[in-house]
């Protein structure tokens, strides 16, 4: 009875808060007294605090009752000595509830957590309260130390630490399942079911159905049914544990303040009446809190396992449901049905004849844009490339495979068959990826993956091979300027351009076609198949290739209509 009476009337006062906000409802006001009328008329209540206030009255009575029945029972009667009883247990229960009533509201006092802005906290601040942070934090530094000990309660201790377990362990779910919904959300990201396909049936349609169905269905339930069986009774726990960390965090500063009192009381003698009630209030929240927290922790502990079994059993029923779905689709796969050896050996077979075919292609591939390999070079070049053999020796020389584009300090920005000279095969942090070079000026690092020996070719002069062309201009243009009358015509000359081959060309592969110093070609497209203006498609005498585009130089030619460029 007394366990009963206790949670009730300390749940009184909230209880009438709570009928005089359906006061202010009209229509519930109005549906409750026609309630009241219907069950029970002969009362005449006008509202429900008639029907709340009478346990209250009840327990009150009780102890006055067995008191009144007691004046009027003769000592000596055989019923006297257990009606005493009765009277005291009655006070005693009195005393328990009013107790108990107090240390709620000692708890609803402290166990709201306040969010307060800067600006409140410095408005709460006056001598009062700083004075008494100073000494709580003074006697915490006292017990760190050792100089003072500490108010053992082993009973709370062991209360508290496995309420701090609790604590970390919803906190700890808490963050895990939010991750979890997170990678959730991004697996569902893409939506291959609706991509468009040109094929319109066989596995990958199956696949798509397949993969519909999960995203349409499967996945949303369980979306679902995981906020309502996790997120929200996790979440609701974690609220709960807010206002038993603030009376855990409470009761530490009021026992300071109590082990201050009970010093200063040991010194003096008394205490003041303010002191008396800070001792009162940390005794009724250390008693609230040792008697209330065995239970909160095993319903917390309760909790949070009816959560992880829920959080366990939807990751079987979503496993089983994807597994019968996909065994279904299964089943109408070509290979469905083939004995899982022969399956495994069919899938092996098949990755090797693709990666045959993938290296065929790369092959042929390689082949139609070749790499640079060491060729002739221009007379620019080909002083600098002297300049470096006289530096460093022909064994340093090496040439870039492709261009490089300098992207820190002391890194050079090359173009690919450029001529370079080791000077170091690492960087200054020993790193053997960088060489040092030397491009015939500027030093600094490059990558040591698109460098290669350079070997020189011999090949012949190209002021060797443009004689003819050139012999051939000169007589045209001495012939034309020692005709002094009559002057030119305009109209008898034709402006032409021409390409021709301005140095020597071997050519390397089937792709690429050689040519002759001072040979006239016709070129097809300024690029290769990659786009790269490096080189460039020709036509030489019927022959189509590739050549280096720097090879090639477009001279001015003038002559009379009908004369051709001498061969």
């Amino acid at each position: 009875m007394e366990t009963v009476y206790k949670i009730y009337c300390a749940s009184y006062e909230h209880a009438l808060m709570l009928v005089e906000s359906y006061r202010k409802d009209p229509r519930l006001q109005e549906e409750i007294l026609e309630t009241l009328n219907a069950t029970v008329p002969h009362t005449g209540a006008s509202d429900l605090s008639f029907f709340l206030v009478m346990p209250v009255q009840r327990v009150t009575k009780y102890p006055l009752l067995l008191g009144k029945i007691l004046e009027n029972t003769p000592a000596s009667a055989n019923a006297y000595p257990a009606l005493q009883a009765a009277v005291r247990t009655m006070a005693q229960v009195n005393a328990n509830i009013n107790e108990y009533k107090r240390r709620r509201e000692v708890a609803t006092k402290y166990n709201k957590a306040e969010h307060l802005t800067l600006r409140d906290r410095f408005a709460r601040l006056n001598t009062h309260s700083i004075a008494k942070k100073t000494t709580r934090l003074s006697r915490l530094f006292m017990h760190e130390a050792g100089i003072v000990a500490k108010t053992e309660d082993k009973e709370y201790d062991d209360l508290e630490e496995k309420f701090q377990c609790v604590v970390s362990s919803v906190a700890m779910l808490k963050e895990n399942v939010a991750s979890y919904l997170g990678h959730l959300e991004a697996f569902l990201l893409p939506t291959p079911h609706k991509r468009e396909l040109q094929i319109d049936k066989g596995p990958a349609q199956q696949y798509r159905s397949f993969a519909e169905y999960l995203h349409c269905t499967v996945f949303p339930e369980f979306k679902r049914r995981l906020d309502r069986l996790v997120c929200q009774p996790l979440c609701s726990l974690s609220d709960m544990l807010v206002g038993p960390q603030q009376l855990v965090k409470k009761r530490l500063d009021k026992l300071l303040d109590y082990e201050e009192i009970q010093e200063r009381k040991s010194e003096m003698g008394s205490v003041t009446y303010d002191e008396e009630a800070a001792m009162n209030t940390y005794l009724a929240i250390n008693a609230l809190l040792v008697a209330e927290l065995p239970r909160f922790n095993q319903v917390a502990l309760q909790i949070l396992g009816q959560i992880l079994c829920s959080f366990s059993t939807l990751q079987w029923d979503l496993a089983a449901q994807v597994l019968h779905q996909a065994e279904k689709e299964l089943e109408q796969m070509p290979h469905g049905r083939m004995p899982l050896p022969s399956f495994w050996k069919m899938v092996e077979d098949t990755l090797k004849q693709s990666g045959a075919q993938l290296r065929t292609f790369c092959q042929t591939f390689e082949m139609v844009t070749p790499s640079p390999v060491t060729q002739p070079l221009n007379p620019a070049e080909e002083r600098k490339v002297l300049s470096l053999v006289s530096k460093h020796g022909p064994d340093k020389l090496y040439q870039v495979t492709s261009n490089v584009s300098g992207s820190k300090d002391m890194d050079l920005t090359l173009q690919r068959g450029q001529i370079v000279a080791l000077l170091q095969s690492v960087d200054t942090k020993g790193n053997k990826s960088r060489w040092l070079v030397d491009a015939g000026g500027p030093r600094g690092f490059v990558p040591a993956g698109k460098l290669q020996p350079y070997c020189p070719v011999q090949s012949q002069q190209p002021g060797m091979q443009m004689p003819a062309l050139e012999s051939g201009t000169e007589r045209r243009r001495h012939s034309y300027a020692s005709a002094e009358a009559p002057r030119p015509q305009v109209a008898t000359f034709t402006p032409a351009f021409q390409v021709v081959a301005g140095f020597s060309f071997a050519a390397r592969s089937p792709q690429e076609v050689s040519l002759q110093a001072g040979q006239p070609v016709v070129v097809l497209e300024p690029h290769d198949k990659k786009g790269s203006k490096e080189w460039s498609l020709v036509d030489v005498n019927g022959q189509r290739g590739y050549v280096p585009s720097s090879y090639l130089v477009t001279v001015p030619v003038q002559e009379p209509v009908g004369w051709s460029l001498p061969v």
